[in-house]
């Protein structure tokens, strides 16, 4: 398949940035009705969900963003965590009107107890209908409900705060990840002595 680290198959210079609709029409819908892509750049990883940071060298990455192709899945459990499924779902429209797929969002939960991370997944769904008012040939092959194109990224800047979690003293600003880790860690550098 090639190296689908930063750039894919694409030539120096180009960055990809596909629309919702150019998503679902050019890229999922070729590979649900097995037809190929041109350029053949965004991989399948099956059945294994991976952790989100583990997707380096694995996944087609632009920017903070990867992209690849999946089996649908009931439950999306990783080797640290799993995918939870928000319940936030948006029609994707064709250019004609026609609507031609779902995105569905999630984020991802470290270890059993679920805690939320800043990590986030779109995933591309084929509506059930036949993609009519599309250029594509329809095939007989066509399973709307076995593939899902996966673009994963990292929201900057935030780790999510657990629901309800209120303070008197938040003044509204968001802490990174490194930040609230060295705030935790912040009582126990009190009984550390520095050599002056």
């Amino acid at each position: 398949m090639g190296d689908h680290g930063c750039s894919g198959n694409l030539p120096p210079g180009f960055v990809f940035s596909p629309t919702d609709e150019e998503l679902v029409l050019h890229f999922l819908h070729r590979k649900a009705s097995l037809s190929p892509g041109n350029p053949d750049i965004i991989p399948d990883l099956g059945l294994y969900p991976h952790d989100p940071w583990k997707l380096e060298g694995k996944a087609l990455s632009s920017g903070n963003q990867w992209y690849y192709f999946s089996q649908v899945m009931e439950k999306q459990v990783t080797e640290n965590g799993f995918w939870k499924p928000l319940d936030t779902e948006e029609p994707i429209f064709s250019s004609a009107g026609k609507k031609v797929g779902l995105k569905k969002y999630l984020v991802y939960c470290i270890g059993a107890e679920g805690v939320e991370t800043s990590w986030m997944m779109q995933e591309y769904h084929l509506c059930n209908s036949k993609l009519s008012g599309t250029s594509y040939k329809r095939n007989k092959n066509l399973d709307c409900h076995q593939w899902i194109l996966c673009r994963v990224y990292e929201r900057e800047g935030s780790c999510i705060q657990s629901v309800g979690n209120t303070s008197d003293d938040d003044d509204g600003t968001e802490l990174s990840c490194l930040d609230e880790m060295f705030l935790s860690m912040d009582d126990d550098l009190d009984d550390i002595s520095f050599p002056n």
